[in-house]
C-alpha cells in the first residue's frame, strides 16, 4: 500500500516535501500561477460539483465539465485530449438518495460509480501526468476505544486505516480511498457531513437536522463548503497529494447547531433528541461518527477557522440577515415532514 500522507508532486520533475508538517509558504511559492491552469471537472450535476464550478468561475480560472461517465475509460480518454487539462477534479460519485440507505439495495451501481469510476480516472490521469484532486469521504471511521467521543481526546489523523464500514457507501469508500494510496498524482480529501448556508437545500446537513423534531446528539467533525471549496482549488494548485482530512477544526453536536439556529434565526425553535438505538429504528445502515484531526490542512491555510466559528460566519449570521423569510421557510418544511410521516 502507498503511503497515506504523501509528498507534492510538481511539474519539474516531482520534487516536492514532506506534506505532514504543512510547509504552506514553500508549496505557495511554487504552485502554478492560475493562468496557466486548465481544470476538468467531474460532477456537474452534483452538489460539490456545481460548487466547484462556481469556484472556479469567481477565480477566473478556465475549466470545463466531463462529458464522460467514468465507467467508460475511452469517454476519459477523449475528455483529455479535448480539455487538455493541467488539473482534474473528481467529484463524481453516488450517495444515495434520499439517503445513504441507497446504496445497500443498490450495491452494483454504488462499485460502478465509487470504485470502477474514481480509479478508471485516477489511471488515466496518472498516466497522462495529470494532477487529481478527489472528493472523497470522511464517514468511513466511528469513535472507538483509541479514539474516544469528547473533549480532549485525540481524532483520526490522515494514516489510520478506516475503522467503519457500517454502510455500503462508507464501505466502498474505504476501499477506493486505499486503493488511490498507490496513485503520486492523487489527492483524496476526506469530506464530512457538509454544511452550506442555503438552510433549505435537502443535501447540506444542517438542512437535514432542522428538518426533524427528533435528533440524536453527538459530536463530528464536518465541513464548510463555503470556506473549505476555494482552499480545495488552492491545494490542487499546489499539487497536494495523499490523504487530507477536509474539515473545520473541531467538532460539533447536533444540538450545539440547533442552539445555533435557535440564537441567530428562530427564538422559538424546538427540538428532542433520541438514542442511537432509536435512531438505528429509522434507518437502513449504521452512520459514521468520528472526529478527525486537522492538522494537515491548518498547516496549510492557518487562517482556516474552526467549526463554530465557521458555522456562524458562514451559515448563521447570513441567515441572520433575512432572519424572517429563513424562520417561515424552514417551519413551512418541518410541518411538511412531519405530516409525511404521519
Amino acid at each position: 500500500m502507498g503511503n497515506r500522507i504523501s509528498r507534492v508532486e510538481r511539474s519539474n520533475g516531482g520534487h516536492g516535501h514532506d506534506q505532514a508538517g504543512g510547509q504552506a509558504g514553500e508549496a505557495a511559492a511554487h504552485k502554478q500561477p492560475r493562468s496557466q491552469m486548465k481544470v476538468l471537472v467531474y460532477g456537474r450535476n452534483g452538489w460539490i460539483g456545481g460548487l466547484l464550478g462556481e469556484c472556479l468561475r469567481s477565480k477566473s480560472i478556465n475549466f470545463e465539465y466531463g462529458r464522460a461517465r467514468l465507467e467508460d475509460r475511452r469517454g476519459i480518454e477523449a475528455d483529455i485530449r479535448r480539455v487538455k487539462p493541467t488539473h482534474v477534479l473528481n467529484a463524481a460519485g453516488v450517495t444515495g438518495r434520499p439517503n445513504v440507505d441507497w446504496c445497500e439495495t443498490h450495491q452494483v451501481e454504488t462499485i460502478r460509480a465509487n470504485v470502477i469510476g474514481c480509479l478508471n480516472l485516477a489511471d488515466v490521469t496518472n498516466e497522462h501526468g495529470i494532477h487529481m484532486t478527489y472528493y472523497g469521504t470522511g464517514c468511513i471511521f466511528s469513535y472507538d476505544d483509541a479514539h474516544k467521543m469528547g473533549p480532549g481526546h485525540r481524532g483520526f489523523t490522515e494514516s489510520d486505516l478506516p475503522n467503519f464500514t457500517g454502510s455500503y457507501y462508507s464501505h466502498t469508500k474505504a476501499m477506493v480511498e486505499n486503493l488511490l494510496t498507490s496513485y503520486p498524482n492523487v489527492l483524496t480529501l476526506r469530506v464530512r457531513m457538509p454544511i452550506v448556508a442555503d438552510l433549505l437545500y435537502p443535501r447540506n446537513f444542517v438542512t437535514k437536522i432542522i428538518k426533524y423534531e427528533r435528533i440524536i446528539d453527538i459530536p463530528n467533525s464536518m465541513t464548510v463548503l463555503d470556506e473549505l471549496i476555494p482552499y480545495s482549488v488552492t491545494m490542487a494548485e499546489r499539487k497536494l497529494t495523499g490523504i487530507l482530512n477536509f474539515t473545520n477544526p473541531g467538532a460539533v453536536s447536533h444540538n450545539e447547531i440547533l442552539e445555533l439556529y435557535k440564537e441567530y434565526v428562530d427564538e422559538e425553535f424546538s427540538w428532542t433528541n433520541f438514542s442511537v438505538e432509536e435512531q438505528a429504528k429509522v434507518i437502513v445502515a449504521p452512520r459514521s461518527n468520528n472526529l478527525l484531526e486537522t492538522g494537515r490542512i491548518e498547516g496549510e491555510f492557518p487562517e482556516i477557522l474552526g467549526i463554530r466559528e465557521s458555522l456562524i460566519k458562514y451559515v448563521f449570521e447570513p441567515a441572520a440577515r433575512d432572519k424572517a423569510t429563513v424562520k417561515a421557510a424552514v417551519r413551512a418544511m418541518r410541518a411538511e415532514a412531519r405530516n409525511a410521516s404521519v
